[in-house]
Order: C-alpha cells, then sequence, then structure tokens
C-alpha cells in the first residue's frame, strides 16, 4: 500500500526553507499571540532559529533524511529560547531517526516521521491533549493520519484530513485552561487566547502538506 508515494530528500530540504520563510512571515503574528498569555517571544524566537537553519542548510546537502533533521533539530536546539528550543529541537531530532541512511521514504515512514515527532514533544514536555499545547495539535494530526491510512484513503485525502485536526486542535486550545508553561500561571485568563505553539505547529504541518507531492 502506498508504494508509489516515495518522498525524496529534496521534498523534505524544500519544506524547511518553506518553513523558515513562513515563520519569518509570521514573526510578528506568533509573537502578539505569545504576548497575551506568554513571554511575547514565540515568533522572534523561531525566527532567530530558522534564519540559522537557513544560513546552515547548503552544509547539510550531503547528509540522509536523519542527518538532516538531526542537524535542524540541533540548530534549533542551540539557537532558539524558551521552550521552543527544547521543543521543536527534539521534534525534528526524532522527526529523522525512521529515515536513518535513507535518501527517501515511503509515504508509511513519512507516518512514522510525524509519530516519532509528537512523541518527542510530549515526553520533553510532559504534555498531552487538552494542556493549551503544541500537542493538541500535533497529537490528533498523527492519530487522524493513522486513522486515515486504516481507512485506506489516497495520500493527498491523509494528508487534507492530517491537516484539517491539526487546525481543529489548534482551535481547540482558545477555549482551554493553560496547564504548562508561563501561561499556566494566568489560570482562567489564559481562556479566550490560542496557544502560540499550536498556531506555529500548525504552520509548520501545513508546509508539509503544501509542499506534498503525491
Amino acid at each position: 500500500m502506498y508504494t508509489d508515494c516515495v518522498l525524496d530528500k529534496e521534498y523534505f530540504f524544500n519544506v524547511i526553507e518553506k518553513i523558515a520563510e513562513l515563520v519569518e512571515e509570521k514573526r510578528d503574528y506568533l509573537t502578539e499571540l505569545d504576548a497575551a498569555i506568554g513571554d511575547a517571544d514565540h515568533g522572534f524566537n523561531l525566527s532567530i532559529g530558522f534564519r540559522e537553519v537557513s544560513k546552515k542548510m547548503p552544509e547539510w546537502k550531503d547528509k540522509d533524511i536523519k542527518g538532516f533533521f538531526k542537524s535542524v533539530g540541533m540548530t534549533l536546539l542551540s539557537k532558539v529560547g524558551g521552550a521552543s528550543g527544547p521543543l521543536y529541537g527534539s521534534y525534528f531530532m526524532k522527526f529523522g531517526e525512521p529515515a536513518d541512511g535513507k535518501e527517501e521514504v515511503t509515504f508509511e515512514e513519512l507516518f512514522q516521521m510525524f509519530k516519532r515527532g509528537v512523541e518527542a514533544v510530549e515526553f520533553r514536555g510532559k504534555a498531552s491533549v487538552g494542556e493549551k499545547t503544541m500537542v493538541d495539535v500535533l497529537r490528533p494530526a498523527v492519530d487522524e493520519f493513522e486513522k486515515a491510512m486504516k481507512e485506506n484513503l489516497a495520500p493527498k485525502e491523509i494528508m487534507e484530513a492530517f491537516i484539517d485536526a491539526a487546525r481543529k486542535g489548534a482551535e481547540s486550545t482558545i477555549d482551554m485552561i493553560a496547564k504548562k508553561g508561563r501561561a499556566m500561571r494566568l489560570g482562567e485568563r489564559s481562556i479566550g487566547h490560542l496557544d502560540p505553539g499550536a498556531a506555529s505547529s500548525t504552520m509548520i504541518l501545513e508546509v508539509f502538506a503544501d509542499c506534498f507531492p503525491c
């Protein structure tokens, strides 16, 4: 199943390039979201990290997919401040692990990559769905991906369901009380605000879908 959908290294390089561009474009928006319930630095910090990723990408052209994402993750880990650095750093470092030694992956392996990424964030952040974090986007999206594969939907349809679940997950954070991070100190005052991590992680997953070639 899904043997006709193969994703090469060029796809992943393109995704990261587009994410870096989008983070720059949405920097102020993400920072404004964070100003309402956090430290007002989410967009700024991600911008710093992905600028460094963009600068270093030419050095990573010869790496396999795992090596490429390990480099992306380590760069974000070292350059992005706040909670975002460890979380996104861990996400991308683990994301590449199913592609060890590979120049291309199958669609099923792409699912394993997304799955490994969210598991890393859940472990690193000690977070679960319902706590007003990026996990409210990443976990439902991956679960929907798996469900859609079991229903034998076409890859394009699976990616659409994946992104729809991510967007709904982000929207769900608006009505939640924050249970993690700086926003937690606000208690019920955090209700009514979109979580900035949920917003940025939705944007990142959307790029994977927008660049999807199958």
